[in-house]
C-alpha cells in the first residue's frame, strides 16, 4: 500500500552539477545545482534563481561550464551549494577548487572535476513559474582517467554523485545494471508479435 507524502519531489537521482562563470570583474562564481537537465542534443537547461551570483555572472559573460561532481570532491561541491557568492566574496577560493579558463568559451573549467561541459548562453526562458538558463554545449571535456577503452566516459570510473530530495543525501553512481535500447527488447518484440 502506498502512503501519501504530500508534495515531495520524488525524482531520483538528481544530478549534482557544479556551474561556473566569470563575473564582470573576472572572478569565478560557482554553485551546486541539482535542477538541471539535457534538453536537446546540444543544449542543457539549468533551473536557477535569478539572484544567484552565478546566474548574474552567466548573464554578464554569456558563457558558463557545467561539471559533474564526483565522490572525491563531494565536500567542495556541497560547499559551493551552501555558501552564497552574494555573501562570501572569495567563495570560490575558499572552496578548494581551482579553475582554468576554457579554450572555447569565456568561462572557467574547474580543474578537479572530471567531466565538464563548455557552454554558451543560448537563452533565458522565463515564465510566471519558471526561470531557466539554457546553454548550447560547445564542447565536453573529460579527464583521461574516467574514459573507457572506447574513448567514452565510463560511469564506473567517473564515480559521479547524485542528490536525493527524499533525505537530502548524496549517493555514488556507476554500477551498470543493463543496456539501454536493449533491456526491454524482448517485451518490445512480444508487443509487436515478433
Amino acid at each position: 500500500m502506498k502512503k501519501d507524502l504530500t508534495n515531495v519531489q520524488p525524482v531520483f537521482p538528481m544530478p549534482v552539477l557544479v556551474i561556473a562563470a566569470y563575473d564582470a570583474k573576472g572572478t569565478v562564481q560557482t554553485m551546486n545545482a541539482a535542477w538541471g537537465q539535457i534538453c536537446d542534443y546540444d543544449k542543457i537547461a539549468l533551473f536557477l534563481a535569478e539572484d544567484h551570483a552565478t546566474t548574474k555572472a552567466i548573464l554578464e559573460s554569456r558563457a558558463f561550464t557545467v561539471a559533474l561532481a564526483d565522490r572525491t570532491h563531494m565536500a567542495e561541491a556541497d560547499y559551493v551549494g551552501i555558501v552564497s557568492g552574494n555573501k562570501v566574496a572569495d567563495k570560490f577560493a575558499r572552496s578548494g577548487f581551482t579553475a582554468t579558463k576554457s579554450a572555447r568559451v569565456n568561462a572557467p573549467v574547474i580543474d578537479q572535476l572530471p567531466v565538464a561541459m563548455e557552454c554558451e548562453l543560448a537563452e533565458v526562458a522565463q515564465t510566471k513559474t519558471l526561470y531557466a538558463i539554457v546553454g548550447t554545449i560547445v564542447n565536453t571535456l573529460a579527464d583521461e582517467a574516467v574514459l573507457a577503452e572506447n574513448g567514452k566516459v565510463d560511469p564506473a570510473k567517473l564515480d559521479a554523485i547524485a542528490f536525493d530530495q527524499f533525505q537530502n543525501g548524496y549517493y555514488a553512481m556507476g554500477e551498470k545494471v543493463g543496456q539501454a535500447w536493449n533491456a526491454g527488447s524482448a517485451l518490445a518484440k512480444a508487443a509487436l508479435g515478433k
